[in-house]
């Protein structure tokens, strides 16, 4: 099987038979479309281009955003042979002989562009085959990833490479495209002479999530419905986008960066007590196909996290919110979420709970793990009360105000303060209710038991 993938010619982008979103592939920057923040004049990427000085490059971001086609135009404006193959495909050995063949057309003067479609699916001995070669000035790599390059590529390789973030589309864009596709008569649908109303390509445009390939197979196949419509001169109508569609696609990987993004703003959404915003994100996830007991545990984690004793039936909803998923399913359950989302956004917000159990987590990373006092410790037998287990502790109902003036940290943590309650919703009865404690503990009030309990 041969690797070597010729960059296509101006004659085969009007092979009817291949798909539009192919056939409609830019050639040139000019018909580039999007992503003036790399390519348009004096950008990065474009002088790098002119220059003729791209070194090795990985290209990041959404399906449809243009990543392989700009990798075909470098190779096309600096004469370069282009090697072309996927990660899904290719092994150690293909590619250690395209690098041999990239190593020896070198020493003829040729120089070898090798791009790599969905990079990041290549393992850890995969990538390190190329460090070399990119070292020697071999090949020049371009690889492609819908994968954040940080988590997926490793970090020899992306420190040889120049990483550039491709942006989705615009509307505007993708609507620009669509009419290109339905005008052009050499490579397009212009020989059809199909009407499309600028709503209907915005439609389309809104739907494919700044995908420029799925607009085109969903524009390709929209022309096919009204051509088989009768009606003439052929129109694409909305109830014909419609079918076309069928589904829209939404741009969510469950394992990919854009889960964490979409939960990330929901979750910020809550705590900055914006409902609308946390339903809308919410509604994203679980339109994609997210897992809804995946979402009703994060859900839950933001009640103990930033509501937390502010409002502590927040925990006992969002548990619900959970129960309710779990019993009666999707979609019905989505609303049990939606539910538990608006009142977590509306709830008074409180991160006291979350910050004092990580100053606890410091001290007990940070501090040495003292025994337990002796007084707090159960004394079960004899043995153990002669060793002085339980000696000195105070039960706190045979004391007045039912607050002992006893000791109950470490030695090292002594008087050590955690949890210090806000002002907001319920916190404030506790932080007023801390403050009788406090009181209540103070030597001067405080009054020892008369006798000695055996703890319970």
């Amino acid at each position: 099987m041969g690797l070597f993938q010729p960059t296509p010619s101006a004659d085969s982008a009007t092979d009817r038979t291949r798909p539009l979103a192919d056939r409609m592939r830019p050639r040139t920057l000019e018909e580039f479309a999007g992503q003036e923040q790399l390519i348009g004049p004096g950008k990065p990427l474009r002088t790098q281009i002119d220059r003729d000085d791209t070194g090795s490059l990985i290209f990041w971001g959404p399906p449809g955003t243009g990543k392989t086609t700009l990798a075909k135009i470098i190779a096309r404006m600096t004469k370069a042979e282009f090697i072309e193959f996927s990660a899904v495909l290719a092994g150690i050995k293909e590619i250690k002989q395209v690098m041999a063949d990239a190593e020896r057309a070198r020493q003829y003067g040729t120089r070898t562009i090798v791009f790599i479609d969905e990079i990041h699916r290549f393992n850890k001995a995969q990538q390190d085959a190329f460090l070399p070669h990119v070292e020697k000035g071999n090949i020049r790599l371009i690889g492609a990833t819908t994968e954040n390059p940080s988590f997926e590529i490793n970090g020899a390789l992306l420190s040889r490479t120049r990483v550039y973030v491709l942006q989705p589309l615009t509307e505007d864009q993708i609507v620009q495209l669509l009419k290109r596709a339905l005008m052009d008569e050499e490579r397009g649908l212009g020989t059809i002479k199909l009407r499309a109303s600028d709503n209907v390509l915005k439609r389309i445009a809104s739907y494919t999530s700044g995908d420029a390939r799925s607009a085109y197979n969903v524009l390709e196949v929209a022309a096919g419905l009204a051509q088989h419509a009768g009606t003439q001169p052929p129109e694409i109508t909305d109830d014909i986008v419609r079918d076309a569609l069928q589904k829209r696609t939404l741009l969510y990987d469950k394992a990919g960066e854009e889960h964490y993004n979409l939960i990330s703003a929901l979750h910020k959404s809550v705590r900055n007590s914006d409902p609308d915003a946390a339903l809308y994100w919410l509604g994203r996830m679980i339109e994609a196909g997210e897992d809804p007991l995946y979402i009703a545990r994060r859900v839950v984690r933001m009640a103990v996290e930033d509501i937390g004793l502010a409002d502590p039936n927040a925990l006992s909803l969002c548990m619900a919110a959970r129960d309710a998923v779990d019993f009666i399913g999707m979609p019905e359950g989505n609303l049990a979420l939606a539910q538990a989302v608006v009142y977590l956004s509306v709830a008074p917000k409180s991160n006291a709970l979350y910050t004092a159990y990580g100053a606890v987590q410091q001290d007990i990373e940070q501090t040495a793990a003292e025994p337990v006092p002796l007084h707090l410790r159960n004394a079960p037998t004899g043995l153990m009360k002669g060793l002085g287990y339980g000696k000195d502790y105070q039960y706190a109902h045979d004391v007045e105000g039912k607050v002992a003036n006893m000791q109950c940290l470490p030695d090292n943590l002594r008087d050590r303060v955690y949890y210090r309650p806000t002002n907001e919703g319920i916190e404030k009865r506790i932080r007023e209710r801390m403050e009788e404690i406090r009181k209540l503990r103070a030597p001067a009030t405080g009054k020892k038991a008369s006798h000695l309990k055996k703890e319970s």
